[in-house]
């Protein structure tokens, strides 16, 4: 393998080391959940943080796993050495952050947050963003009654 192969290897791993700890801190996502959204299998993403590929990724796949966690892979890129006029095919703006989400995600960041906080946050947050959401009647029979 070539140096700049190789340096290639070291750099995208680091960026996909890096996108999936920023995804476990602020997200609370493990591996699979991080497999799940992007729809990038958890032996690829595993192969990519040890440099573990004979030829480039696919960059579908590279697209994939940047879009789910809202990276922008012009980033991805840059670390494989791609050339970088060939950027997303999709450049949306990240809509603005709630300043409630943007409070719960430092209080999971902050060392002086106990583990039970960060853990109660957590479970709150994972109970809400997979409840069922409830049907348009009954959202507005409530607007009805109060």
């Amino acid at each position: 393998m070539t140096e700049t192969a190789n340096a290639r290897k070291i750099a995208f791993a680091t960026f996909v080391r890096r996108a999936l700890d920023e995804a476990r801190a602020t997200r609370a996502w493990s591996g699979t959940e991080v497999s799940r959204r992007t729809g990038v299998s958890r032996q690829t993403i595993n192969r990519w943080v040890r440099g573990d590929w004979a030829s480039d990724p696919e960059a579908e796949r590279v697209v994939a796993f940047c879009e789910g966690l809202g990276l922008n892979p012009a980033t991805a890129f840059t670390a494989l050495g791609w050339d970088r006029t060939a950027a997303p095919r999709d450049t949306r703006a990240i809509p603005p952050m709630d300043p409630d989400v943007e409070a719960l995600l430092r209080r999971l960041v902050d060392p002086n947050v106990s583990d039970a906080e960060k853990f109660h946050i957590r479970e709150t947050i994972r109970y809400l963003a997979y409840r069922p959401t409830l049907p348009v009647d009954v959202r507005k029979r409530g607007k009805q009654a109060g």
